[in-house]
C-alpha cells in the first residue's frame, strides 16, 4: 500500500506580496517624475501663470464678496490659488494616464497586466503613485505661492492634505478610466482637449459660482454638476480649516464611480480592453 503527499495549494497573495507590488509602482512612479524635470517644471510653469499674470490683470475687474470659508475680502489671486492647486492634479492625471497608455502597450504595466495578481490593485497602486506626485507638486507651488503672499493659516497646510489625497484620487481615476478605451497615443491629446479645458473653465476655479449664476443660470448648473468644482470647493475650504460636506460627498462619490469603472473597464472578459484571438491585448 502506497501513500500520497497531498502538498495544499497555495491560495491568494500574502500582505508581504501586495506591499512589495505597491511599494515596486510607487517608487517607478517617483523616479520617473524626479528624471522627468521638465514635468515637475511645467506643472509649475502652468499655474504661476495664471497667478502671476492673469489674476494681475482681472484683480480690479472682477470684485469678489465675502463668501465662505473667507471671513473679509480677499485678492483675486487668494481666491484662485485653491483652483489651480486642483488644475495641477488635474493635468497630473491626465499625463499619468497618458504614461499608462503607453505602458499598457509596450511598458511594464503590459505585463503586470497579465500577472497573477488582482487587476483592481494593480491599478489601485498606480493610482495612489500618481496622486503622490501630484501631491509633490501641489506643496511645491504653495511653497512658491508663500512668496508671492497667499498664504492660508498655518494649520491650513495640513488639513488641506486629505483633501488633497481625495481630489487626487477623483482626477486620477477619471483619467484611467478614460485611458481604458484609448488605444493609441495620438488619440490622447485630442480626447484630453474635450476633458481638462471644459473641467477647468465649468467650474468654480477662476470665478464664484454665484457670479456665473448672475450672467448664465444654464451655466451654473453645468458648473454645479461639474466634478472638479467640488474638488475645488473641497480644497478652498480645507485650507482654511473647514469642511465643505456637499463637496465631500460628490468627490468621495464620483472616486468610487470613476474607479469602479476603470476597474471594470480594464478587465478583459467584460470591459473595454479585450483579448485578441491569441489570448493577448488588443
Amino acid at each position: 500500500m502506497t501513500s500520497t503527499t497531498i502538498t495544499p495549494t497555495r491560495s491568494g497573495f500574502s500582505a508581504a506580496e501586495y506591499l512589495t507590488c505597491l511599494n515596486g509602482i510607487v517608487w517607478r512612479e517617483a523616479l520617473r517624475f524626479l528624471h522627468q524635470r521638465e514635468r515637475f517644471i511645467s506643472a509649475l510653469v502652468r499655474p504661476l501663470v495664471w497667478l502671476f499674470i492673469f489674476a494681475a490683470g482681472f484683480r480690479q475687474v472682477l470684485g469678489l464678496s465675502i463668501i465662505p470659508p473667507y471671513e473679509t475680502y480677499i485678492l483675486y489671486e487668494v481666491y484662485i490659488a485653491p483652483g489651480l492647486m486642483a488644475m495641477i492634479q488635474l493635468f497630473n492625471g491626465m499625463q499619468s494616464s497618458l504614461s499608462m497608455v503607453y505602458d499598457r502597450e509596450m511598458g511594464n504595466m503590459r505585463t503586470l497586466l497579465v500577472s497573477p495578481l488582482p487587476r483592481w490593485f494593480l491599478l489601485s497602486c498606480k493610482l495612489l503613485a500618481g496622486t503622490a506626485v501630484s501631491l509633490l507638486q501641489v506643496y511645491a507651488f504653495l511653497l512658491i505661492a508663500w512668496f508671492w503672499d497667499i498664504a492660508p493659516p498655518p494649520a491650513g497646510y495640513l488639513t488641506v492634505l486629505p483633501a488633497l489625497v481625495l481630489s487626487g484620487l477623483m482626477l486620477g481615476a477619471l483619467g484611467m478610466l478614460i485611458s481604458s478605451g484609448i488605444k493609441q497615443l495620438e488619440n490622447f491629446a485630442g480626447v484630453m482637449n474635450f476633458v481638462i479645458f471644459p473641467m477647468f473653465f465649468a467650474s468654480s476655479a477662476l470665478y464664484p459660482l454665484w457670479r456665473i449664476l448672475e450672467s448664465s443660470p444654464m451655466l451654473y448648473y453645468v458648473c454645479l454638476f461639474n466634478p472638479f468644482t467640488h474638488a475645488v470647493e473641497l480644497i478652498r475650504f480645507a485650507l482654511y480649516g473647514q469642511v465643505n460636506w456637499i463637496a465631500l460627498a460628490v468627490v468621495g462619490g464620483c472616486t468610487i464611480v470613476f474607479m469602479v469603472g476603470a476597474i471594470l473597464a480594464y478587465d478583459p472578459s467584460r470591459g473595454l480592453i479585450r483579448r485578441g484571438p491569441a489570448g493577448g491585448e488588443t
